[in-house]
């Protein structure tokens, strides 16, 4: 039995049950990204949503390798940025359209709706202020971040996004990454944003209404997207969906939105799933059940994940004292 259930569809919804998913993807085929990959089953369902009036303005990352040159996977428009620039990049998207809609040249039927693509990397790290000063001036754009808690691109060293206990290219110490994932959702939720929501290509239902949603609102708007990778978390790519599902059915990855100041949870719980259902099922945690079990470690991030759905601060991380 499922340990989540969608609340009940809410009213005004186009997608009240999977059957009115699209039937038809709008990516191209063929692309030479990973076997499996998460971000990239997020990333076909938003595309879905979305519609070909879309311009995604891409920070260099995995999904830089979506295009071919001089191809691309999408039937509307894509631009290429360094991994630190695609808000910058989106604003000048965002005024040129504008000032081509006011002269005229541009019919408002024409207009696109901008889309940052961007990986953890750039939107957890070097990507952040740039993203955040768009926020301030309240750029109408999506940012679609796909996380998959590491620099996938290069290697899977540690990024903002690893959580605690990891082990990356970058992480190998005997407990993995010491460090603890930062919240981006939260980050922007600060910043006071149009519209934020966590999604997952697992559960395509909670992220059409999400996108749907999205599309109805002008401003700067987040799509956080968990993407189960692989490659850098060492799972057999056929396993890339049960991985995202365990994310949702343990709470570790909160299916949640962030609209008119307050925060609201779109997939609750019934009963939380051992965190170590989802940890077992990777290569990176390998370490904390081999060759002895690591029972300190787990015992906190299972404590870390029962008190964030307590409603209960999460227990401070330890000190060097």
């Amino acid at each position: 039995m499922r340990a989540a259930e969608p609340h009940r569809a809410p009213s005004g919804t186009a997608f009240r049950t999977s059957r009115d998913l699209p039937s038809a993807s709008l990516l191209g085929t063929g692309t030479p990204m990973c076997a499996g990959c998460g971000g990239l089953e997020a990333i076909r369902q938003v595309y879905d949503i979305l519609g070909d009036h879309t311009v995604f303005v891409n920070a260099a990352g995995c999904m830089t390798l979506l295009s071919v040159y001089p191809f691309t996977p999408f039937r509307g428009s894509w631009l290429f940025t360094a991994m630190a620039s695609a808000s910058a990049g989106a604003q000048g998207v965002r005024d040129a359209l504008d000032l081509q809609l006011r002269s005229g040249a541009l019919p408002p039927e024409e207009d696109l709706e901008v889309v940052v693509l961007a990986g953890d990397g750039s939107a957890y790290g070097m990507g952040l202020s740039p993203t955040s000063a768009a926020i301030d001036r309240d750029l109408d754009f999506i940012f679609l971040c796909y996380d998959n808690e590491g620099y996938g691109n290069t290697g899977q060293q540690y990024s903002a996004a690893t959580p605690h206990g990891a082990r990356t290219a970058t992480s190998r110490g005997p407990a993995g990454d010491p460090g603890y994932k930062k919240d981006l959702f939260s980050i922007w939720v600060a910043n006071r944003p149009a519209y934020a929501a966590t999604i997952i290509g697992a559960e395509p239902l909670d992220l059409a209404r999400k996108i749907e949603k999205a599309t109805r609102i002008q401003g700067p708007r987040l799509l956080l997207a968990l993407a189960p990778c692989p490659t850098g978390w060492d799972f057999d790519p056929r396993e890339a969906d049960e991985i995202g599902q365990l994310a949702v059915d343990t709470g570790i990855w909160p299916l949640k939105e962030y609209e008119e100041g307050r925060v609201t949870h779109t997939v609750t719980p019934r009963k939380l799933r051992p965190v170590e259902e989802y940890l077992s099922r990777q290569g990176r945690f390998t370490h904390l059940f081999r060759p002895r079990r690591n029972e300190a470690l787990l015992r906190e991030l299972q404590e870390g994940v029962d008190a964030y759905w307590a409603g209960v601060p999460a227990p401070e991380p330890p000190t060097d004292d």
